[in-house]
């Protein structure tokens, strides 16, 4: 059985098909954004309450902003979800902290054949990733479900697959076009 926090692959050797720029160096270790994770789910774990969802998309707040990382809170409805991506040279760590996610992730390593991984992540699990990994996140339950990403350095595009893993580039979604709600007493 595997830790709940599995680093997937080595997140400065990225795949050759994969177009995907390097991670520039950072201190942020996956102990930390781990840390940090860990830490946001707690308190929005007390303030669950305060959690608003939106029945046409996922809802997203900005919980903390740094020089060499960001925390952010998102809400997911049943049937709501990311499609297939990574997250444009950035590491990075969620937590759910409720509800229940399905995560299809795509096995890029050379000393694995490639192919796609699924797992059901409950309450309390931790999944932390390289810059070059890519995967698809759903809320796939009957139930809404509530997480904490952690990813260093900020977030600032999200590039897109499709499921054939035909594409040889992706499309690039820069994020400023996503629906945010930034939290004022953070931001």
């Amino acid at each position: 059985m595997s830790s709940d926090i599995t680093v997937a692959g080595d997140p400065l050797a990225a795949p050759p098909h994969l177009a995907v720029q390097p991670a520039p160096v950072t201190t942020v270790t996956v102990a930390r954004l781990a840390a940090l994770a860990a830490r946001h789910a707690a308190e929005v774990a007390a303030s669950l309450d305060t959690v608003r969802y939106d029945p046409v998309s996922r809802w997203y707040r900005l919980l903390h902003s740094a020089d060499d990382h960001e925390v952010w809170l998102l809400s997911w409805l049943p049937g709501q979800g990311t499609g297939l991506h990574d997250h444009g040279g950035s590491s990075g760590v969620f937590t759910v902290v409720s509800g229940e996610l399905h995560e299809l992730s795509l096995v890029v390593s050379p000393l694995r054949r490639a192919g796609a991984r699924e797992r059901v992540l409950g309450a309390g699990t931790t999944r932390a990733f390289g810059a070059t990994y890519v995967h698809e996140v759903t809320n796939m339950g009957t139930e809404p479900a509530v997480s904490v990403h952690v990813y260093a350095p900020r977030l600032t595009t999200m590039n897109m697959y499709d499921h054939t893993g035909a594409q040889d580039r992706p499309d690039e979604v820069p994020l400023p076009h996503l629906r945010v709600e930034r939290s004022g007493e953070h931001w």
